[in-house]
């Protein structure tokens, strides 16, 4: 494995508080804030600045699934099991406002670019609209037939997407409310969309261990990567539209590069599946949960735009699929090593004339020992709980026989 450059991610701050899995990070405007939601019922604000103290926003009566910040940084918006959306002012008091209108989990929250309106998404099958000032339900979009995982406003507004167990992706116009397309091409339910900065593109992540990128104007698929392992759970564009970060219930996190259409980095941070990833509004950081209750702050490094001002760049270029593209293979490092990672800059660059059936060979090999890296953990696992049990029996068993014995 090559050692990591300074171009790489780095781990830059390690926030431990929730008492349960993560479910969702947003950063603020600023990046003074960071929110996140946990399976703990409870909503954290973490500050930045070293030292600083987290604040725990408790009024959910359930799991909180999303967080989302309003553009201003001035309020907070957050789904939960309960049924309810709140809207938080995030600062020591922690006053929230209750919108109720859904029937079943909310699993989404986010503001407009306007900040004037909130966009929800439900296991109620619904796609709702609400005015935050005015505090008010507006409307709602009912054309899925399961649950609905996401929903996001275009950078413009004028558009929503959304994503669902329905396996579909579709597109709506915020003022007919009418459904303009719908994605079907995914092979299993989709749990993340978003839209590219540009708002030309969309990408959508799926519990079929896929990401696929599409043109809202065409309609054609643009790219199709097939890296993780296991379902990926949640997505984010680099402000300047260039790099798409995943996270994966592999335990990993990939950043693309998209004007290229191949893999860059596989970070490996958390234990167990990574939950929520998500870059800052300038994308000099991001930030990533999992089930391992821990949130991670990572500095972007590999982006050498100025972060101060982030230019927009074009939508990523059309590959019918990147699943030709060789990943680097990534394998799991130690026990209780922060990040393990892999620089392309670092690696011999694949040559253009490789013959494919090369390609998938190389690409099999690589499928191959992933399963088998998962297949010694858990055999491990399965191991230390016979021992285990064994040591229990032979205690009970010792316990019996001085009882017995007169």
């Amino acid at each position: 494995m090559a050692a990591p450059s300074q171009d790489d991610p780095s781990l830059e701050r390690h926030f431990k508080g929730h008492r349960d899995a993560v479910t969702c990070v947003d950063f603020s405007l600023n990046m003074k804030q960071l929110a996140s939601g946990s399976m703990d019922s409870c909503l954290m604000i973490w500050h930045m600045k070293p030292q600083s103290r987290a604040y725990r926003f408790t009024g959910h009566k359930d799991v909180v699934t999303c967080v989302n910040f309003s553009p201003s940084g001035h309020l907070l918006a957050s789904g939960s099991r309960d049924k309810t959306v709140r809207i938080w002012v995030p600062n020591v008091k922690g006053e929230s406002t209750v919108f109720r209108a859904h029937t079943a989990t909310v699993r989404s929250v986010h503001f407009c670019s306007d900040g004037q309106s909130l966009v929800t998404a439900s296991d109620d099958k619904t796609v709702k609209v609400w005015s935050t000032h005015r505090q008010k339900f507006l409307f709602s979009l009912s054309q899925h037939i399961n649950w609905v995982r996401c929903a996001k406003f275009s950078p413009d507004g004028r558009l929503i997407v959304s994503a669902s167990d329905d396996k579909t992706v579709k597109l709506w116009d915020k003022t007919s409310r009418e459904c303009v397309h719908s994605y079907c091409e995914h092979g299993g339910f989709v749990t993340y969309v978003d839209f590219h900065p540009s708002g030309t593109c969309i990408a959508a992540a799926g519990m079929d261990n896929t990401v696929k990128v599409w043109d809202v104007r065409t309609h054609r698929l643009l790219q199709h990567y097939q890296l993780h392992s296991a379902a990926v759970n949640a997505l984010s564009f680099h402000p300047s539209g260039n790099y798409l970060i995943t996270a994966s219930s592999d335990s990993t996190l990939k950043i693309l590069d998209l004007m290229e259409g191949r893999l860059l980095y596989t970070l490996h941070g958390h234990q167990g599946p990574a939950t929520t990833v998500a870059f800052s509004r300038t994308g000099e950081y991001f930030a990533s949960g999992g089930s391992d209750e821990q949130v991670m702050v990572w500095k972007s490094n590999f982006d050498v735009v100025d972060y101060g001002e982030v230019k927009v760049q074009r939508p990523p270029a059309t590959l019918a699929s990147s699943a030709g593209t060789l990943p680097e293979m990534d394998f799991p490092g130690p026990p209780g090593r922060g990040k393990s990672l892999e620089s392309v800059q670092d690696q011999p660059q694949e040559p253009i004339s490789m013959p494919q059936t090369l390609t998938s060979t190389l690409e099999h090999i690589v499928g191959q020992l992933d399963v088998l890296t998962q297949t010694v953990s858990i055999l491990e696992q399965r191991l230390t709980l016979t021992e285990d049990k064994l040591k229990k029996c032979l205690d009970n068993q010792q316990l019996i026989m001085q009882r017995t014995t007169p």
